[in-house]
């Protein structure tokens, strides 16, 4: 995984989102195994207690399962899953319409701009938006 902290916020609060994302990006999968701790604390070159309290968080939230023997597993429950990614889509898409406000943009003109991108990345055979899970 690519971790990215900055000094802006919390550390701890930024892998929680970079671990909400992974999960809900497949990266890690339902029911799998995740890394020690000290094995993501290193991925991510933070302290192995900044990243316990990350994960804890995460298993407060019902997104990791800790099992004595196995370690902490992803949930397998695909729901919740499903209703985090949608909950980050909101938020990104509600971030993304509050800076086109910004720049000036209206709804409609905002949906052109969406619409000719998507149909210049079509044309030129580039990356299509990623349809998985009913987003």
């Amino acid at each position: 995984m690519n971790w990215s902290i900055t000094g802006d916020r919390p550390v701890y609060v930024q892998l929680i989102e970079q671990m909400e994302r992974a999960i809900v990006a497949g990266e890690y999968r339902a029911g799998t195994r995740l890394p020690g701790v000290r094995e993501l604390a290193a991925e991510a070159a933070v302290n192995p207690n900044t990243m316990q309290r990350a994960l804890q968080e995460l298993e407060s939230r019902g997104l990791v399962n800790t099992q004595r023997t196995a370690g902490r597993t992803v949930t397998d429950d695909a729901g919740r899953i499903v209703r985090l990614r949608e909950k980050l889509a909101a938020r990104q898409a509600s971030e993304f319409l509050d800076a086109m406000r910004a720049l000036g943009y209206d709804k409609a003109q905002t949906l052109a701009l969406l619409e000719g991108l998507e149909l210049s990345a079509a044309e030129q055979g580039g990356p299509r938006p990623n349809n998985q899970g009913g987003a």
